[in-house]
């Protein structure tokens, strides 16, 4: 089990990176507030899932904790997102 985790949040780093830089060098092609937020939104997930990984992996805490510091960073890059498509 752990190292399913471990595989599939490297995969969701990879991926998730790879989002947000896309996102940020959009942002420094055009100067858009909407992509910089963006780029702010899927960075906040992709480290949640970060965090989440090494919670879970390296401290001595209960596995919902991880769980809720994941749960916190992809509401906070959701909202950032939502943000996005309203701004302009």
């Amino acid at each position: 089990m752990n190292v399913a985790v471990v595989v599939l949040k490297t995969l969701t780093l990879v991926l998730g990176g790879s989002i947000t830089l896309y996102a940020v060098r959009a942002y420094r092609r055009n100067g858009s507030a909407a992509l910089r937020a963006l780029a702010i939104g899927f960075g906040a997930i992709t480290v949640g899932a970060l965090l989440a990984g090494i919670v879970d992996q390296l401290l001595p805490v209960n596995n919902e904790f991880a769980l809720v510091v994941e749960s916190a960073f992809t509401t906070l890059g959701f909202g950032v997102i939502l943000y996005s498509l309203h701004v302009e």
